[in-house]
């Protein structure tokens, strides 16, 4: 098998973060339907792609039709994010 067809079958898994938060286990459980969970970002701040759960890009939200969409921006700065947590 060449490294070429090799690469298709790598799986994967991509996350988007728009925001983070730190509440009590309590408080998230009393939580329902409807809740609103307030985050650390404003409306205009970029969110992080992650790839395997490590940051690659950053990105911004994008309407395209009736779907949205993430548009990267730019590579991720690594300590960057892991000053935010």
């Amino acid at each position: 098998m060449s490294q070429k067809t090799q690469v298709h079958h790598v799986q994967v898994e991509l996350a988007v973060v728009l925001g983070r938060c730190h509440m009590p286990m309590q408080q998230l459980l009393r939580m329902g339907r409807g809740a609103v969970i307030p985050l650390d970002t404003k409306e205009t701040d970029e969110l992080w792609i992650l790839a395997n759960g490590h940051p690659i890009a950053r990105g911004e939200i994008t309407i395209q039709g009736d779907r949205l969409c993430i548009t990267v921006t730019e590579p991720a700065d690594v300590h960057e994010f892991n000053a935010a947590a």
